[in-house]
């Protein structure tokens, strides 16, 4: 007989969120860097949840915004780029290739083909010209160092042809080459997001060149991503790995194999973790609260929530397509929700009380001020907007 699975509970899993997640006060990081190497992945498909993701998380949280653009776009040792399920992160630098071999470069394949099947249905030029156009941004986007797209097609004009996309259908529409092309090549890890155009929380971004990375063997890649992720967010299951790499389940599979990773019991099923972490993690020994934005790596950690976030809650805290707003922790479970109003005002409100006390309020007011001192007269608006935060937004009460 085999050897019996150590059960891992909800009240560790949670400990261990804590710690791992950087979110209990002793665990809190001094830099962005240490924020994006705990977490793996920041969420960057919002401008503003990379900001928000590293406040919540920082020892001094009056550093984020200067902090957080420095290692964006003066060190560039943190990267904005497509990565798993097709989504765009921010990662580690030195992150990247692992990210572009395991995950990016199958997505890079389907992209690329996808538009020339979009072009060559609408009449458009073929792959020989849309190859030379390629290596005409390339070398623009080399010499101006980080450039906007309308910017490159001054350079390179035939950015601005415009084909027709799935003529007769309801979702009819024309794209231009210089959206999809930079897309594209955004997938294939041949340019990255760099400064935006206004201040930290605008999504217009100028592009850059990537940084060059080593080709790494793709099974290799996905060992040492899924070998990251477990030792950040274990236990997992195996559904929750497939959900959050966007990888077949023969891929994960594998890559669980490579590293050693042993099995757990958990609640829902069999779970994961790294080797030599199944022992028992205690918990932090201190009461923690945070104020999560929509799209928090935290948040979206895992597709099987039940174990911090309560099925009943679901509805008020997500929008339709499953991307989650911004969120009020105690202890380890989503308890609530906040946002901020025209005015500049960081409100909240519970939709979980239970185990909730004076303490908990305390604590939870306690990072409202603590945001609300660093985000200053910034006014945040998620891009993804959830019923409870139109709600608190505008002022609507219970």
């Amino acid at each position: 007989m085999g050897e019996a699975q150590r059960y891992i509970g909800a009240a560790e899993r949670r400990a261990r969120l804590a710690l791992r997640q950087r979110l209990v006060g002793r665990a809190r990081a001094g830099t962005p860097e240490e924020v994006a190497g705990s977490l793996v992945a920041l969420h960057g498909t919002d401008p503003a949840t990379v900001y928000l993701a590293v406040g919540a998380r920082l020892a001094d949280p009056a550093t984020t915004v200067a902090e957080t653009g420095r290692a964006l776009y003066d060190d560039r040792s943190l990267v904005r780029m497509h990565g798993m399920r097709h989504t765009v992160f921010v990662f580690p630098t030195p992150l990247t290739a692992v990210v572009h071999a395991s995950t990016g470069l199958a997505v890079a394949a389907r992209e690329r083909a996808k538009l020339l099947k979009d072009m060559a249905a609408a009449g458009a030029p073929d792959a020989a010209w849309l190859t030379e156009v390629e290596e005409s941004v390339l070398a623009a986007l080399a010499r101006r160092g980080q450039a906007t797209a309308a910017e490159l097609a001054e350079d390179e004009p035939r950015l601005r042809e415009q084909f027709a996309y799935a003529a007769g259908k309801t979702y009819e529409g024309v794209h231009t080459v210089s959206t999809r092309l930079l897309r594209v090549l955004g997938v294939e890890g041949k340019v990255v997001r760099g400064r935006p155009l206004g201040s930290w929380t605008s999504s217009q971004f100028r592009w850059a060149v990537a940084p060059e990375h080593p080709e790494l063997d793709p099974a290799r890649a996905q060992a040492e991503l899924l070998g990251r992720w477990l030792a950040a967010c274990g236990p997992a299951t195996e559904a929750d790995l497939k959900w959050w790499t966007g990888w077949r389940v023969t891929e994960v599979r594998a890559a669980l194999a490579a590293i050693g990773a042993r099995p757990v019991s958990l609640d829902e099923g069999t779970g994961w973790v790294s080797e030599g972490d199944a022992d028992e993690v205690a918990a932090p020994g201190e009461p923690w609260a945070a104020l999560l934005p929509g799209l928090d790596p935290t948040a979206m950690g895992w597709l099987r929530r039940d174990w911090y976030l309560a099925p009943q809650l679901r509805p008020r805290l997500f929008d339709r397509s499953g991307n989650v707003g911004p969120t009020v922790w105690w202890n380890g479970r989503v308890v609530g929700g906040w946002a901020q109003r025209p005015g500049g005002e960081i409100v909240w409100r519970l939709l979980d009380e239970e185990g909730v006390g004076r303490e908990a309020r305390a604590a939870i007011e306690e990072e409202a001020e603590r945001l609300s001192g660093w985000v200053g007269t910034t006014r945040i608006t998620p891009r993804f907007r959830t019923p409870l935060e139109k709600e608190l937004a505008a002022g609507q009460d219970v």
